[in-house]
């Protein structure tokens, strides 16, 4: 068995993935409350624009209109179906003190983000481009910017990665589970950086994300998540 490494945080944080979307209706006011109940220290959801302006929940952004897909870009929020919640609502029902990690669906959604009451430093807003977060930095000093990508894609390596996030004053680097190593989470905690694993679904493959020191996991499976850290 890997030994346990250190992470960043006293208490790594475990999100909820669109709250507790293996039992519930993903992104939806219901989930991310069972989420809370079932002990996840923080919460996982994506967000969209309307054409009114209105930040709501919603993972893929479509919603079927008759025959096709509509845009949540297009429709006012009076259009969308009444399971998607938005920002605000989302915020009063779960309260101030539980960290969220947002990811970033639409760029439209950055520029809106501080006229919304947000204990901002527990907020850990993803996006897959680092050009793209290093430009919100000055624009949104205390929020925490997350990097989501796969190693894959990081053409210049992790190393070099993980130096130009510290740089750019980038919070944590984000990857799939299978992507993740002991190795490479002590790398980006040399640069400051904290660590975030996704797609932890079964109890070994939680038990050694954590085990390898990650600061953050996200699962859809809430109560497996709780009793892997219970275990350590």
């Amino acid at each position: 068995m890997q030994q346990r490494l250190p992470s960043l945080f006293d208490e790594p944080i475990l999100f909820a993935h669109r709250g507790a979307s293996a039992h519930a209706r993903e992104n939806t006011l219901g989930a991310f409350a069972l989420a809370q109940k079932l002990g996840a220290t923080g919460l996982e959801t994506d967000i969209w624009v309307t054409s009114d302006r209105q930040i709501v929940l919603d993972h893929d952004g479509l919603i079927r209109v008759g025959l096709r897909k509509k845009p949540i870009a297009e429709m006012s929020r009076s259009q969308l179906p009444s399971h998607i919640p938005t920002l605000d609502e989302f915020t009063t029902a779960i309260g101030v003190d539980t960290p969220i990690s947002i990811d970033i669906k639409d760029v439209a959604a950055f520029e809106l983000l501080t006229k919304y009451k947000l204990n901002q430093n527990k907020v850990w807003l993803c996006h897959p481009s680092m050009e793209i977060l290093s430009i919100q930095r000055s624009q949104l000093p205390n929020f925490r910017l997350v990097n989501s990508v796969r190693l894959a894609k990081i053409k210049e390596g992790p190393e070099r990665r993980a130096a130009s996030l510290s740089q750019h004053g980038i919070d944590a680097l984000n990857m799939h589970i299978t992507d993740w190593n002991g190795g490479l989470v002590a790398l980006v905690h040399r640069f400051g950086l904290a660590g975030f694993g996704w797609d932890l679904q079964h109890p070994p493959v939680i038990t050694d994300g954590l085990r390898m020191g990650l600061d953050a996991v996200y699962s859809d499976w809430v109560d497996r998540m709780v009793d892997a850290r219970r275990t350590l």
